[in-house]
C-alpha cells in the first residue's frame, strides 16, 4: 500500500502516512462513501437539463427534416431541366413527395419517443460473432465483429442491442446486471457502478471518466 499524496509505502491500516503525515483512514472513508454512492438509480434524470435537451433534440430534428424536404422541392425540377429526364410540374411533386417523406420520418421519431416509457429490466445474455457483408458498389466481401447484448425487460420483453467492430458498450455490461431505460433516450443506465471506471451520458451517449458529474458534450448531469 502506498501513500495517494506521496507515494511512499505505508502498512495496510495505518492511521496516517510516515513520510508526510497525511491522513489514511479518512481518505478510506471517502472512498467507501463515494462507492456506495454508485449503486442505485440516480435521481438526477429530473435534472430540467434532460428536459432542455430532448426539447432541443426534437427541433434540431425538424430543422434538419425541413433542410432537406426544400432541398428536394427545389433540386428536383433543376435536375428535371439540366437532364431532360422531368418535366415540371412531375419533378416538382417528385421533389415534394421526397421532401414530405423526410419530414414525416422526423415527425414519427418524434412521436415514438414521446410515447416512449421508463422501464427497468436485466441483462441476460452477451455474444461475439462475425458477420459477413457485401459491398456491390467495390464488388466486395468483408467481415466484421458483432457485439450483441440483450436486455430482459421486467414485463418479459427482451431487447437485442449489436454494434458493429465497437465493444466499448459491449464491455461495460455484464449479465445479471440491473439496468433501467429512461423515457425518450436510447441507452442504459447501470443500478451499481461502483466498480466501474467509465460513464456514459444518458442523453449523448458521450464517454466520461467516473469522476465526472457533467457531460462536457451536452452539459447533462451524468446519472450516479
Amino acid at each position: 500500500m502506498h501513500c495517494p499524496k506521496c507515494g511512499s509505502a505505508i502498512v495496510t491500516g495505518s492511521a496516517f502516512c510516515p513520510a508526510c503525515g497525511r491522513p489514511l483512514l479518512e481518505s478510506s472513508q471517502n472512498t467507501r462513501r463515494e462507492s456506495k454512492s454508485l449503486v442505485g438509480f440516480s435521481p438526477k434524470i429530473n435534472d430540467p437539463a434532460f428536459a432542455r435537451y430532448q426539447k432541443a433534440s426534437s427541433s434540431w430534428a425538424m430543422i434538419f427534416a425541413g433542410a432537406l424536404a426544400l432541398i428536394a422541392i427545389v433540386g428536383f425540377p433543376i435536375y428535371g431541366r439540366m437532364s431532360g429526364e422531368l418535366e415540371m410540374p412531375t419533378s416538382l411533386y417528385y421533389g415534394m413527395g421526397i421532401g414530405g417523406m423526410f419530414i414525416a420520418i422526423a415527425l414519427v421519431q418524434i412521436a415514438v419517443r414521446g410515447r416512449d416509457t421508463t422501464w427497468d429490466g436485466v441483462v441476460v445474455g452477451k455474444q461475439v460473432f462475425e458477420r459477413e457483408t457485401y459491398d456491390k458498389t467495390n464488388d466486395m466481401h468483408s467481415t466484421h465483429t458483432i457485439y450483441e447484448c440483450k436486455v430482459k425487460r421486467n414485463s418479459g420483453k427482451v431487447y437485442t442491442h449489436q454494434h458493429e467492430d465497437y465493444d466499448t458498450v459491449f464491455n461495460y455490461f455484464d449479465i445479471g446486471d440491473k439496468v433501467r431505460h429512461h423515457k425518450g433516450f436510447d441507452g442504459y443506465e447501470k443500478y451499481d457502478k461502483s466498480k466501474d471506471t467509465i460513464i456514459f451520458c444518458i442523453a449523448c451517449g458521450a464517454i466520461h471518466d467516473i469522476s465526472g458529474d457533467i457531460c462536457s458534450r451536452c452539459k447533462c448531469p451524468l446519472l450516479k
